[in-house]
């Protein structure tokens, strides 16, 4: 039961033109026009691979949280207003399973995601170093950190402000999150703010493990481990499912 609904969660995600935009062009987007052209200043802005070697480790991280916290708050918000957790939560799935199933979904499209976008960063002479693992690892507490907060919002809040919150945060995080501007860039007493964010640790253990080859970043690890474990305990507890 957990894998039919898994696939049709999957299917229902491909086959919204909204969420493929979020998940998949606008992140290609970013990197293919910061890499290319001198819009920021980056390090390595003097050479293109530099640029990409800079970028790419952030525009995965904001991959992982377009689909495990924009797009899933978004979709699951609509879900609960029209009625359709509760009609699921009722059904021989058990409400444990759906939320599995949706968290298979997240990861399948997040395997596209990935294979994508490092596809063309490679295209565009990204050079990748560092120990697989420790990116998988990465990227697994960043998807369970933003999944958390993600399902937190689609269940507390209506439908519409999910909608608006959700995109509002995305766009914040894009840009105050070490994504394609670096954190030296702000002030230092900000700075000491937004480096505790998921997407800032989660964009800056993949640039010190894909860029730098340094091993497991594991104060990163931690900050991500923390956010999961707050941000899922908090919608076990008020995720209200009608």
């Amino acid at each position: 039961m957990i894998a039919a609904q898994a696939a049709l969660e999957t299917r229902l995600l491909l086959r919204h033109g909204e969420q493929l935009l979020l998940t998949i062009v606008i992140p290609t987007l970013l990197l293919v026009l910061f890499g290319t052209v001198d819009v920021v200043d980056l390090p390595g802005a003097d050479d293109g691979a530099g640029r990409v070697d800079f970028l790419a480790p952030g525009v995965l991280a904001l991959a992982v949280l377009s689909t495990a916290f924009t797009g899933q708050a978004i979709s699951t918000g609509f879900e609960r207003r029209y009625g359709v957790l509760k009609r699921l939560g009722a059904s021989p799935l058990p409400r444990w399973g759906l939320m599995t199933a949706k968290t298979c979904a997240v990861l399948a499209i997040e395997v596209l995601q990935v294979a994508l976008l490092s596809s063309v960063a490679l295209a565009l002479g990204w050079s990748p170093h560092g120990d697989p693992l420790s990116v998988v690892l990465l990227l697994a507490a960043g998807t369970a950190a933003f999944s958390g907060l993600g399902l937190l919002m689609a269940g507390t809040l209506r439908a519409e402000a999910t909608l608006a919150g959700a995109n509002l945060v995305f766009l914040l995080l894009l840009v105050g999150g070490g994504v394609v501007v670096p954190l030296e860039k702000f002030p230092a007493p900000v700075r000491d703010v937004l480096e505790w964010l998921p997407i800032s640790a989660l964009s800056e253990g993949l640039r010190d493990v894909l860029r730098d080859g340094a091993g497991m970043p594991w104060g990163n690890l931690a900050v991500l481990t923390v956010w999961a474990v707050a941000g899922l305990a908090a919608a076990a507890r008020f995720f209200r499912w009608e």
